[in-house]
């Protein structure tokens, strides 16, 4: 039997509104202010301190993305400078995002119509699932963590000094726009051409032609990396040094590799949903960013596993790279992720986004992940050594939370952390044997293959 919006229904709904002067209450409040701010719970911000046990040499300046979706680079490039600032004993340091962002965006690109072919031989309709999934955004900003490996592998890193922000790659909405217009232009080509049953030389090059054009747009937005750079800098002693005419990839193999190797991380997920069983690696069906390059590959594990690699690595010195939903029970200003942050049932009568277990939100459309950041502390429980609250660095500039750092209480650690990426050396054998298995493919538009941003201006 289906409810029929009748006049007594309303009417019941009004009289039930107005029969509890707290709704008027709250609704005074919250028809002038912000709902988040008036759920806010003093007493649960007079509990909480951004103190931790264990904390990893962090470094300045507190970095800021911006109107761009590029987290899960900053995330990897503050990982990555904590060892290399300490080496060469620098006071503070950054690596170029746009760097990595410029060719991200120009690999992405040149995946993004491979892919559009192999979807079209395998005889998918644009009309349908697959095909519209992938049209949707084919050029976002965000990434996994094996994207980062394919585009550090071979293409390096570099001083940000060496190769600055612009405009676009601060605020790449613009740049975008145009090209995911012109990418759905070719999408329509390619997809005839498939149809018509073109040659593969013929495909090829039609793609070659289509890239020359893409190439440049971004060239203009956010200028080109150049093949070699030269690097001045003072150390902390104020001494001068100097590397010249040095590669990007040569400077990651010579200057990074041996602090930060990125092919000895090792990305665990924590997916409870019981169609996607614990202890089996995973991959998603189309998720690149590199022709030949690596694909996204997952290891499901319960999230106590994932605290607990990464509170070894906090205690080993090295910074964890992060995957969650960042804007559930958080109170962006004061820089909290906690489950009790906000006293909804005081406000709206109901509790919010406990209803659903952790699995079911991912079943039901109601979490995925959406940002990327990085761990830089934690805080053990003085009798049962287990992880209380984390300390995390975002990429939102220095205005919010602890000058820029989030604290992350284990209860939302467990509800809302999706991914970490730690090192090897942490992982246990029986783990890591997972990565020699066939992985199972998710579809496309799994949440698991899904690290959209969260844009700093949502928050302002």
């Amino acid at each position: 039997m289906t409810l029929n919006l009748t006049s007594d229904i309303l009417e019941m709904l009004n009289n039930s509104f107005y029969k509890d002067p707290k709704n008027l209450l709250a609704q005074n409040a919250c028809t002038k202010y912000d709902p988040l701010e008036m759920c806010l719970s003093r007493k649960r911000l007079e509990e909480i301190q951004h103190v931790f046990t264990h904390k990893v040499d962090e470094v300045k300046p507190m970095t800021n993305q911006k109107s761009s979706g590029r987290c899960w680079i900053f995330a990897l490039l503050n990982a990555m400078r904590i060892p290399f600032v300490k080496q060469y004993n620098l006071e503070e340091f950054e690596f170029s995002q746009a760097h990595l962002f410029f060719w991200d965006k120009v690999e992405r690109c040149n995946f993004f119509l491979n892919t559009v072919v192999d979807v079209a031989k395998r005889g998918e309709k644009v009309e349908g699932r697959l095909f519209a999934f992938l049209l949707q955004d084919p050029t976002s900003d965000g990434g996994q963590w094996d994207m980062l490996v394919n585009l550090v592998t071979r293409y390096g890193v570099m001083p940000k000094k060496c190769f600055p922000d612009s405009y676009s790659s601060e605020s790449s909405l613009r740049m975008n726009s145009i090209l995911k217009s012109k990418l759905r232009e070719y999408a329509k080509l390619l997809q005839d051409m498939v149809t018509e049953g073109l040659p593969q030389e013929k495909i090829r090059e039609s793609i070659e032609e289509f890239m020359q054009n893409i190439y440049r747009i971004i060239a203009i937005c956010l200028g080109i990396p150049p093949k070699t750079f030269t690097w001045e800098y003072y150390d902390k002693t104020k001494q001068y040094c100097v590397v010249e005419n040095m590669e990007p990839k040569q400077f990651y193999e010579n200057f990074v590799k041996s602090l930060y190797n990125v092919e000895n991380k090792i990305c665990l997920v924590s997916d409870p949903r019981p169609s996607n069983p614990f202890g089996k690696g995973y991959t998603v069906d189309c998720l690149g960013n590199m022709v030949g390059g690596r694909k996204t590959f997952y290891i499901n594990q319960p999230i106590e596993v994932l605290a607990q690699l990464a509170t070894q690595s906090i205690e080993a010195n090295e910074g964890v790279w992060l995957g969650c939903e960042v804007s559930k029970r958080f109170s962006a200003k004061h820089g909290i992720e906690d489950l009790q942050i906000h006293d909804y049932p005081s406000v709206f009568g109901v509790e919010v986004y406990t209803g659903l277990s952790k699995a079911d939100r991912l079943i039901f459309g109601d979490s995925l992940m959406t940002h990327a950041m990085l761990i830089t502390a934690v805080t053990l429980d003085k009798d049962t050594k287990q992880p209380r609250k984390w300390r995390v660095e975002n990429s939102w500039g220095d205005d919010r939370g602890e000058k820029g750092y989030l604290l992350i209480t284990q209860e939302w650690f467990e509800q809302f952390v999706f991914e970490v990426v730690v090192d090897k050396r942490f992982v246990p054998d029986d783990i890591l044997q997972i990565c020699n298995v066939e992985p199972t493919v998710l579809p496309a538009w799994d949440p698991m293959g899904n690290l959209a941003t969260i844009f700093k201006s949502q928050y302002e």
